[in-house]
């Protein structure tokens, strides 16, 4: 028996090569099968063990899973670089899901929750999406919808038709979108939804079949969406309380549009019981959220105080809330609130800087302070009014306010060079409907032109406006009446006109009332009541009338002499820079020495 020699195996043929490789694969397969039974029982841990030895060999299906894990956390830490990694390597080898979910990555910074499609944060707005790649985004996204992905057709749908403008394709999106809806994507549903809507009324009703059954499965921002729609009456019969019940769904998943639509609802009572309460609670949730709509609503309750008591620092705090987000109607408020000191100590300053801040923020209301304002010497910086940005658009369009503020503007010179012509024209156009206006076109016509026509038609405008009760115009029409300007001289009427001011406190009036009472102004003097007319106006500091009821106390018009007073009234006029006081002051002095010397 000869004996036989240990040697080593022959190495593997290619068939023998073949074979491990095929027996390699098919227990990586196994480990797969085996992974995905192990998360069913909610065994991640193990689940992912496998799935990593399946993924190293090359399995495209693991290489996604693996991903999966990573980006949610489940059997190992979060990591979206490992995630990312996996991802990429699955996504390489033709994984469509995995390059869906690599686009929702670089589209929102973080992964939809677990057992969510990659496209479920598409439209949520309480997403934080940080700084999105969306050409990345866009680039994954189409590989992925055109290897059948729903989710990754929902998501090109979408980068083209909200992303950057470089990258935006309605044509392609609807395209995209369309895809999806053959699938049943409510994402993609409540995209082309969208991207219907605003091509006008004649695809209302197909936008609103879309987002409904985008709704209708359970998407909470197309919950929100078709609220909307079922309030308005958009493409659908008009609903309220449907709309509340869309509504209250989707603020219960954290929809902050919904939950600001819910608490207005409720605060007004529509489709719902009004509930101010209940209405401050859904607005405070959506507002702590980001909501500056809603931020502005809880400080309108606070500072109304319907159904709550009023609280103006509270209110204070919302209007900050919302200024600080840019709400221009908050920055108004704010605004507001300094000047008055309710809330916050009063601040003339930081009131004019917010009301600034409203009025290049486009709030039609402040800028009307502004230029009322302005127009009562209480300007804010000139440049900050930007009067032909802000006004010509809406005075253009027929805004009495905007064409006043204009015509101020150009007047004064604040935020656009002076110009008188265009002043009078645009003030003109306000003074239809404008009361102020009124007086100042007649201002302007006076003290611009002053030929008879202008003065004529002064008069016209200004009795307009002294009929609505305002004084200045009152005086200034009575003026014209008493001299004779722009029509025949009435000096009754001028003097009833200067007496109604007077009594409102007009002080230039109670002047004109005195000196038309003393006679020689073919009205009968009455100098009992021109002493009083001339104390009154007096007594507010007006000069002139200070040197009259000195004249009258010293010669004893309209009741007895009073030497004493009389030299104190014509030493005001006098300290007040009248030259005709200090004259007749002197005059006094010198006679009393000539007496003293006799």
């Amino acid at each position: 028996m000869s004996a036989t020699t240990a040697s080593a195996p022959p190495a593997p043929g290619i068939l023998d090569r073949l074979a491990l490789r095929l027996g390699t694969v098919a227990s990586s397969r196994r480990c797969h099968a085996a992974a995905a039974r192990f998360r069913a029982q909610g065994r991640d841990g193990e689940a992912l063990r496998l799935e990593l030895r399946a993924a190293r060999a090359g399995i495209a299906e693991a290489q996604y899973e693996v991903g999966r894990a990573y980006a949610s956390g489940r059997g190992a830490p979060a990591s979206l670089s490992h995630a990312v990694l996996w991802l990429e390597r699955a996504a390489g080898a033709g994984s469509a899901p995995a390059q869906a979910l690599l686009a929702a990555l670089f589209l929102h910074g973080r992964p939809p929750a677990v057992g969510e499609e990659a496209s479920a944060l598409l439209f949520e707005t309480t997403a934080d999406r940080g700084a999105p790649d969306y050409r990345t985004a866009l680039s994954w996204a189409r590989q992925a919808a055109e290897g059948g992905s729903a989710d990754g057709q929902a998501i090109a749908g979408y980068i083209l038709a909200n992303g950057p403008e470089e990258l935006r394709s309605l044509e392609e999106a609807e395209r995209w979108y369309r895809r999806s809806v053959e699938a049943d994507s409510p994402q993609g549903l409540l995209g082309l939804g969208l991207l219907l809507s605003g091509r006008g009324v004649s695809y209302a009703v197909e936008a609103a079949s879309l987002i409904g059954r985008a709704a209708e499965a359970g998407l909470p921002s197309a919950l929100y969406a078709h609220g909307v729609l079922l309030e308005r009456g958009h493409g659908v019969i008009s609903d309220p309380v449907a709309a509340v019940a869309r509504y209250r769904v989707a603020a219960s998943q954290n929809v902050r549009p919904a939950q600001a639509r819910l608490g207005l609802a409720l605060l007004v009572g529509r489709g719902v019981e009004a509930d101010p309460v209940a209405a401050e609670t859904w607005l405070r949730r959506a507002a702590l959220a980001g909501d500056a709509e809603a931020a502005v609503l809880v400080g309108d309750l606070y500072a109304r105080g319907e159904g709550l008591p009023p609280n103006h620092i509270e209110a204070g705090k919302w209007f900050r809330l919302a200024a600080e987000a840019g709400h221009a109607q908050a920055t108004r408020a704010l605004g507001l609130l300094y000047l008055l000191g309710l809330g916050v100590a009063r601040d003339e300053d930081e009131g004019r800087r917010w009301l600034a801040i409203a009025a290049q923020r486009g709030d039609d209301f402040a800028r009307a302070e502004v230029g009322r304002r302005a127009l009562a010497g209480l300007e804010l910086e000139r440049q900050e009014i930007q009067a032909e940005a802000w006004f010509t658009r809406d005075a253009e369009a027929g805004d009495p306010i905007a064409a006043y503020n204009l015509a101020v503007c150009y007047a004064e010179g604040l935020g656009a060079r002076r110009d008188l012509e265009k002043a009078r024209h645009w003030m003109r156009q306000a003074a239809e409907q404008v009361v102020n206006a009124q007086f100042w076109y007649a201002v302007m016509l006076m003290r611009d032109l002053g030929d008879d026509a202008s003065l004529r038609e002064a008069r016209i405008w200004l009795k307009r406006a002294a009929a609505e009760g305002m004084m200045d115009a009152a005086a200034a029409y009575a003026e014209l009446l008493a001299n004779g300007r722009g029509g025949p001289r009435d000096v009754a009427t001028a003097l009833r006109l200067f007496e109604q001011a007077a009594k409102g406190g007009h002080v230039g009036s109670m002047f004109a009332a005195g000196a038309l009472l003393g006679g020689g102004h073919d009205q009968p003097a009455d100098r009992e009541a021109a002493r009083q007319w001339f104390r009154s106006a007096a007594e507010c500091g007006h000069r002139k009338a200070q040197l009259m009821l000195g004249r009258y106390l010293l010669r004893g018009h309209g009741g007895e002499v009073d030497r004493e007073a009389g030299i104190a009234w014509l030493r005001r006029a006098a300290d007040a820079g009248d030259p005709d006081g200090a004259r007749e002051l002197a005059a006094i002095g010198e006679s009393q020495v000539m007496q003293a010397a006799s």
